[in-house]
């Protein structure tokens, strides 16, 4: 089995190669349009007494020939404690035997891969021309929905907002070293921008339906549990909803709250991303419409990136191996 630390895996794949995770994750967004996958919505455990939770996400690829599983904790409180909110491990299997092929940090992997899946969203829903984005939440997220989203759409302005201004500035002076500049901003004028990324621990609407003007796209991140919401449910009754899984968004995403509250219905919907991304559905339709993606992170995303981990990983013969079994 090869083992991979986060720092061997910075080393494959630097933030600078996210476009390959993008590829990466278009094409398993792809094969779950055409059920080329095996996905079972991700378990939970939950640490009320801690604020946290543990969630166990296994898929299998048709495509890769591969399966796997992450698992991956979130744990708001952390930051205060010096740690990150989510880590992760990702166990890769060969499907023929199900011997143990890989075990990696994940933690970087989760990160690439959620801001490459609002790149695959913003490539399909966002305004072809669209060139400014907004961004409520500068913690460790941003940093790669930023950077995703550059690779697809040509940014003339980024604004963020965050309570935390501190995070704001470490949030600037790392893209400056990708030579991405982004600027502070009122959380009125960030959600005024014709793309944008919500990415913060909400458990209760923060972008009103009022700021968000006609033609705008939004990748809502941060809704990733029962109970959690960032934006105001009037903007889900006049947007285009695109949701990754309904198994998963029903649960516990952006729409999970509306719903359990009878203000919009599963026929609002409008399609899961994989039927856009495969054909199945137009994208965007004109100019004017608002569009939603509900993101709530797929196990194939996971699997997707972690087995182009794994090959870059054996051609360039990073990494050690061990026998476990």
């Amino acid at each position: 089995m090869l083992i991979l630390t986060q720092k061997e895996i910075k080393k494959v794949l630097p933030l600078s190669k996210i476009s390959k995770v993008i590829e990466a994750v278009e094409r398993a967004f792809f094969d779950y349009g055409k059920k080329k996958v095996q996905m079972p919505p991700k378990m939970y455990l939950h640490f009320k007494e801690f604020n946290g939770d543990l969630r166990i996400m296994p898929s299998f690829s048709e495509t890769l020939n591969m399966a796997g599983t992450k698992l991956v904790n979130v744990h708001p409180e952390n930051p205060k404690k010096g740690l990150l909110t989510v880590m992760a491990v990702i166990i890769l299997n060969d499907p023929k035997t199900g011997i143990p092929l890989a075990l990696m940090d994940g933690t970087w992997i989760t990160a690439l891969r959620t801001g490459a899946a609002s790149a695959v969203a913003t490539q399909y829903l966002a305004k072809k021309e669209a060139k400014t984005l907004g961004v409520v939440g500068a913690g460790f997220q941003a940093l790669t929905q930023i950077v995703a989203i550059s690779k697809v759409r040509r940014l003339k302005e980024i604004l963020v907002y965050d309570i935390n201004e501190k995070a704001i500035e470490n949030l600037k002076n790392i893209l400056a070293r990708e030579k991405i500049k982004v600027e502070k901003g009122r959380l009125i004028e960030v959600c005024q921008k014709e793309i944008l990324v919500t990415a913060t621990p909400a458990k209760e609407p923060i972008v009103q339906s009022e700021w968000i003007l006609p033609g705008t796209h939004i990748n809502a991140i941060g809704a990733d549990a029962p109970g959690k919401e960032e934006l105001e449910p009037k903007i889900l009754t006049k947007a285009k909803i695109v949701i990754d899984c309904w198994n998963q968004a029903s649960h516990s995403g952006e729409i999970n709250v509306p719903l359990a509250k009878g203000i919009i219905q599963r026929e609002n919907i409008y399609s899961e991303l994989g039927e856009i991304v495969s054909r199945e559905k137009p994208g965007r339709e004109n100019e004017k419409e608002i569009t939603v993606f509900d993101s709530t992170g797929l196990a194939i995303q996971d699997l997707y990136t972690a087995n182009l981990v794994y090959q870059l990983a054996k051609r360039k013969k990073i990494g050690r191996k061990i026998e476990i079994v």
